[in-house]
């Protein structure tokens, strides 16, 4: 039996490679963790998409061992359990950036392919203000994908899906705050501009079970969150007891940031600056 899923949302990931919504955390606990969000933002400056924000604040790595989340991870992947990565995905009101179509596999470099990415709201996510859409049944297979660069593509090489993606059969990923959606790492999935008011704010969370393991580049690090780790492919990472200095946090997304340009940005001609 699932531990937190039914065996529907089961089924319905397995199918489409996606499923939402599933509630996580009451409103007040939404609101709480984005107050604490955007305190360290007054703080420490712009935290979109900084690296591994669990291992510098502590009330990321809350989030990410929250009972719920892992319970219904480990519904999809089993008990034995890592985080690979986390960041917030941050859209301003009136932000023109979007996601363009893509598969997460293509670039990150993990086999075999059983990653389960969270995308966890803290503010409303609506087509209005750009929701993550996916399209149903596309985590079956691997898709050739191009680089564009794009001026507004908030991905790191603007890669997309190099075949056109039909649009007319996407579904948009609505969560209220608190809620979340699983997919699947090579589900394509992409987003629109925030056209709203309001910022659109996601925590996302890549788990993965201790058996994949990185292929390019040199041993990246993973933290075990839950179950036991007997293959070792990753280097340990350790939970934060304080919250880091404005330096210690820049000095680590820098450390990050080189080493995982080596299978981001693999045979690519050139890295943003």
């Amino acid at each position: 039996m699932p531990k937190y899923l039914s065996r529907q949302h089961v089924e319905r990931y397995a199918s489409d490679g996606c499923v939402f919504p599933i509630d996580v955390l009451s409103p007040l606990e939404a609101a709480e963790y984005r107050r604490r969000l955007e305190y360290m933002e007054a703080r420490y400056g712009n935290l979109h998409y900084a690296p591994k924000p669990h291992l510098t604040l502590t009330f990321t790595d809350e989030l990410i061992r929250h009972p719920k989340i892992l319970d219904a991870v480990e519904d999809i992947i089993g008990p034995n359990i890592l985080v690979w990565d986390a960041t917030f995905i941050v859209k301003e009101a009136h932000d023109p950036r979007f996601v363009s179509w893509h598969q997460d596999l293509t670039y990150w470099s993990l086999e075999p392919p059983d990653v389960v990415s969270v995308w966890l709201a803290l503010s409303p996510s609506t087509p209005e203000s750009g929701c993550v859409r996916f399209v149903p049944g596309s985590h079956t297979r691997q898709l050739r994908h191009r680089d564009t660069f794009a001026e507004d593509n908030i991905l790191s090489r603007g890669q997309e899906v190099a075949a056109q993606v039909d649009e007319r059969t996407a579904i948009d990923i609505i969560l209220a705050p608190g809620q979340m959606s699983l997919h699947h790492g090579r589900v394509v999935h992409g987003s629109a501009p925030n056209r709203s008011d309001e910022r659109r704010i996601g925590f996302n969370i890549q788990y993965l079970p201790t058996h994949v393991k990185q292929v390019v580049g040199d041993r990246d690090s993973a933290m075990l969150v839950r179950g036991v780790d007997s293959f070792n492919h990753f280097e340990a990472e350790h939970r934060p007891s304080v919250d880091f200095t404005p330096e210690s946090m820049a000095a680590f997304r820098m450390a990050i940031a080189e080493r995982r340009s080596k299978y981001l940005y693999q045979g690519v001609d050139r890295t943003p600056a």
